[in-house]
């Protein structure tokens, strides 16, 4: 087997340049909780491939639902010839998601085309042109979703022109809006809202619930209902992105449980089929119904493969109520994160819900963004084998996403890297 020195040197040779990698190891396995390298070298993993691989890798449901597909048959085009399984994970879709309304679902690839088709449904069912998006959002890398994207480095600086009638207001960000409450923030977006750009020519409000790459930040309690309660009397289609905090990552199945907000639209993905590419938008039946035959769609959505490991990680999720496993990865990550915030004056805030938790770092004494601290952090985790992300619209965010899996000595032990790396 090859080294990861001489991977690297063949990616250098054979992949685009623009495609990074957050750590210099190549992968020979992984599961449970950790990553082992072809060298032989074990990661604590708190990356779970970025919220996806919640049940684990090649978990056992997943590899035996996976193998039995491929040997029947691995594509017809659910368009062309359809299959039971796609049937059946919209089926626990529809179920398992906020609202007690009849719902719909479709599948597609990955969570940027799940919102693209979130607003393609929104704007086909009431007639209306434009989206409003939040400060630090990240909702993907297609064209339209770069232009719903607030970060411009690296997701779209000189990509553009972008997709226009979309529109950003002021996210809720309590350590860095002056602690606003949830109704006031909410009242001064959808204020500017209604100035500049008009409720009556509003599609979609779209929101992630807890915000992923923008840097996790959970808005103050009160504002996402506030803003569904707007949406709702001015005719707007409340779209929730829940492709990073959705199936039981922070502590429910979806994060919109917390408030018991229940969105018209929520757009899936990542965590939804163990590490195969699967997506979906799921909501109303009226909304969803309303596109003509034909107008959603793709040769890859809901492929069967992927359809028969989302229905096995579904299964696994409700066998070991990976939920609770999000909450007490939380309380335990929570108590360690606090204590080394104690003794840090880098660390600005811990936050996050269940197993989506973050750390904002600052120049101590202030609020100005220190991403080089950030960075070094990250490194020095890196090097004592914890595999560890950052984010933020600063870069100065270290987020941790361990697989639900986790078992307690692998997560005893990625915090004690991580709280050495504080130093």
């Amino acid at each position: 087997m090859a080294t990861s020195e001489e991977l690297h040197k063949r990616r250098v040779e054979a992949v685009a340049r623009g495609v990074g990698s957050t750590i210099p190891a190549y992968v020979d396995r992984a599961g449970g909780g950790t990553i082992t390298d072809v060298d032989g070298r074990e990661w604590i993993d708190f990356a779970a491939g970025i919220a996806v691989t919640n049940v684990g890798n090649s978990a056992p449901r997943v590899v035996e639902a996976v193998r039995a597909q491929v040997e029947r048959f691995t594509h017809t085009c659910f368009m062309v010839a359809p299959y039971e399984s796609y049937v059946a994970v919209c089926e626990q879709l529809n179920a398992l998601t906020p609202g007690g309304f009849e719902k719909r679902s479709a599948l597609f690839n990955s969570g940027a085309e799940a919102v693209e088709n979130a607003v393609k449904i929104a704007r086909h069912a009431t007639g209306r042109p434009a989206v409003v998006v939040f400060d630090h959002a990240y909702h993907g890398r297609t064209n339209l979703t770069m232009a719903l994207t607030a970060k411009n480095m690296p997701y779209k600086h000189r990509f553009g022109p972008f997709a226009g009638e979309v529109y950003r207001v002021p996210m809720s960000y309590p350590l860095r809006d002056g602690g606003l409450d949830g109704a006031t923030a909410a009242a001064r977006s959808i204020e500017m809202i209604e100035k500049q750009v008009g409720a009556e020519n509003v599609a979609a409000l779209l929101i992630e619930p807890i915000q992923g790459e923008g840097g996790f930040v959970v808005p103050a309690e009160g504002f996402l209902p506030a803003l569904r309660e707007w949406a709702t009397a001015a005719g707007v289609v409340f779209v929730a992105d829940e492709i990073q905090t959705g199936f039981c990552r922070t502590g429910d199945w979806f994060a919109c449980e917390h408030e018991g907000v229940e969105p018209d639209l929520i757009t899936l993905a990542k965590g939804i089929a163990g590490g195969l590419p699967l997506a979906a938008v799921t909501g109303r039946a009226e909304l969803m119904d309303a596109v003509h035959v034909g107008g959603l769609g793709g040769t890859y959505g809901g492929n069967p493969i992927a359809c028969a490991a989302a229905l096995a990680s579904i299964e696994t999720m409700r066998e070991l109520d990976l939920a609770a496993a999000a909450r007490r990865i939380g309380a335990v990550m929570g108590e360690r994160l606090r204590a080394i915030a104690a003794g840090d004056p880098r660390v600005a805030e811990v936050r996050g819900r269940g197993a989506m938790l973050a750390v904002e770092i600052v120049v101590p004494g202030t609020l100005t963004p220190d991403p080089a601290a950030t960075a070094s952090i990250s490194a020095a985790c890196h090097a004592a084998g914890l595999l560890t992300l950052t984010c933020g619209t600063y870069g100065n965010v270290l987020r941790f996403l361990p697989p639900l899996v986790i078992s307690d000595d692998e997560l005893g032990r990625g915090l004690d890297i991580l709280a050495a790396a504080f130093g």
